[in-house]
């Protein structure tokens, strides 16, 4: 699979594609660690006083925050990415069966146990453009499959 991220982050921790130290499951805790980084939706959660700690109640207080990054038409559009990214965090982390699963664009979804996949980004830019799904109703849901 080629896809340009993870072939930098394999550059930076010295693995080659399909080298011996590259196994699966390490490579899978790598790319979640990756995406897992949120940085810009945490920075802004903590300017709000939210510390976020990848857990379901941190989803619904940042359902909560005030919109304040809708007044910055070129940040909207990576923080709604950062949330989308954040809420497959949090399913992967506490729904069991759940994974990251990139597809061969390089798009990365959340796919439950069920074999149903959630677009977690597309979730989250919606969400920070108009704050519909809401990110724990999009939890939820995910919950209930």
């Amino acid at each position: 699979m080629n896809i340009p991220f993870l072939d930098n982050w394999r550059k930076r921790r010295g693995d080659a594609p399909g080298s011996p130290s590259a196994s699966a499951a390490g490579e899978s805790a790598g790319v979640a660690e990756l995406l897992a980084e949120c940085e810009l939706l945490r920075v802004r959660a903590g300017q709000s006083g939210l510390e976020l700690d990848d857990s379901p109640a941190s989803l619904e207080a940042l359902d909560q925050l005030p919109p304040r990054w809708r007044d910055d038409p070129e940040e909207l559009p990576w923080l709604g990415n950062d949330a989308g990214l954040y809420l497959g965090t949090v399913i992967v982390r506490t729904i069991p069966g759940a994974v990251w699963n990139i597809w061969p664009d390089g798009h990365p979804v959340v796919r439950l146990a069920s074999g149903r996949e959630i677009r977690v980004v597309e979730a989250g830019v919606e969400w920070a453009g108009t704050g519909a799904p809401e990110l724990s109703q999009v939890y939820a849901e995910a919950q209930e499959v």
